[in-house]
């Protein structure tokens, strides 16, 4: 009888957990009782219950959960991964400032704090890329957007007819890498390292100044032009060409450059001191990476459009120079990280790598961003160019 009961028992056991079944049972040697569960016994009633209809709502809980999980480490990657992350709050109110029609030099300041974490944190989204893109692509998009505040910047300001402040922006970064970034990673890195000899790798640093040197020398072959002609229409037309044709060359030279950087010649710049470091890897997904860029583009479009619009008003306002706020605090602003890292590389007694930070970001502005400005103004018909 044990035994007959064991073998009811698991034959009925697997058709119990469908919830759904008529068997009989034998309660004795001479009858047999019909019992219909389809699912309604107490125990089995409990159990269906709870398992088809809190499944699926643990899973999508789950799911949601991991969502939640997933985008809340994006955003301390991203957002709070930097010391710079205290001036976010900047961008809000720089939106609601301009939204509320508050004093425009408020609009100019508030859009200049929020662009100098935005500037440091598109570099930053551009490597995490690289690690799944590879090198060569990755080493592309980082010379592209490396200065993207500068160019954006600057296209914005050709958009409305602010020439002068387009010229002067891209000077001021010219300079600020030269002088104020290069010079500050110098004097930091010799006092920290007094003991110790610094080394650099001196091909490297010879492309970049024959670089800058050709930039230089295509820069003022239009102006040494115009002086030797002297004024006039025909002058003025000549000169405008001329200057054109000189931006195509140095758009050819630097995609030549970044073809010698990333294909040929890769070895000449990758620094010598990663190999005693651990590899690193990614902290954040590609998908993920390339939404935050994008969004962060944006707005840098967004509070650019802001600092040209409201830089005039500003300047009356502090009485301060237009020339001054270009050249001085929209470099310093643009490249923010760029400064910062190349100090504590020169810290590190890392020389090659704060050479490349300054040189590289300078000679992105030369070479890339002022020829791109002028093609753009071409192709915009603007009358004068910039």
């Amino acid at each position: 009888m044990d035994q007959y009961y064991s073998q009811v028992h698991h034959q009925v056991s697997p058709d119990l957990e469908n919830g759904d079944v008529n068997y009989k049972v034998g309660l004795n040697s001479n009858s047999m009782k019909e019992v219909s569960v389809n699912g309604k016994t107490p125990q089995n009633i409990s159990s269906s219950i709870v398992r088809k209809k809190s499944d699926p709502v643990l899973v999508s809980s789950n799911v949601r959960f991991q969502m939640l999980g997933y985008f809340l480490t994006n955003l301390q990657e991203v957002i709070l991964g930097t010391k710079l992350a205290v001036l976010f709050p900047a961008i809000p109110l720089a939106i609601a400032a301009d939204y509320y029609k508050l004093g425009r030099p408020w609009i100019f300041a508030l859009s200049l704090l929020g662009l100098t974490p935005l500037a440091e944190r598109v570099s930053f989204l551009t490597e995490q890329i690289a690690y799944f893109t590879g090198p060569t692509v990755g080493g592309l998009l980082n010379a592209t957007c490396g200065n993207a505040t500068e160019l954006i910047i600057a296209i914005l300001a050709l958009y409305q007819n602010k020439i002068h402040v387009l010229k002067y922006s891209l000077l001021g970064s010219i300079l600020s890498n030269l002088l104020l970034v290069l010079g500050t990673s110098l004097l930091c890195g010799g006092l920290a390292n007094l003991k110790k000899e610094q080394r650099y790798d001196r091909k490297q640093a010879d492309v970049n100044s024959l670089l800058l040197l050709l930039g230089l020398l295509c820069h003022m072959l239009p102006l040494m032009f115009r002086y030797a002609i002297g004024e006039g229409t025909a002058t003025d037309f000549s000169t405008l060409e001329m200057s054109r044709a000189s931006s195509i060359i140095m758009l050819i030279a630097y995609v030549a450059y970044i073809f010698f950087q990333l294909k040929t010649h890769r070895q000449l710049f990758d620094s010598q001191e990663e190999g005693d470091e651990e590899e690193e890897k990614a902290v954040i997904g590609f998908w993920s990476a390339f939404t935050w860029l994008a969004g962060m583009t944006i707005i840098i479009a967004l509070l650019s459009e802001y600092v040209v619009g409201t830089i005039e008003a500003a300047s009356d306002s502090w009485g301060i120079s237009v020339s001054f706020l270009s050249i001085i605090l929209l470099p310093i602003v643009g490249n923010a990280a760029e400064h910062a890292g190349s100090v504590i590389f020169a810290l590190k007694n890392k020389l090659d790598i704060s050479l490349g930070v300054a040189l590289g970001s300078a000679t992105q502005i030369s070479m890339f961003v002022v020829p791109l400005c002028v093609v753009v103004g071409w192709t915009m018909k603007h009358p004068n160019g910039p």
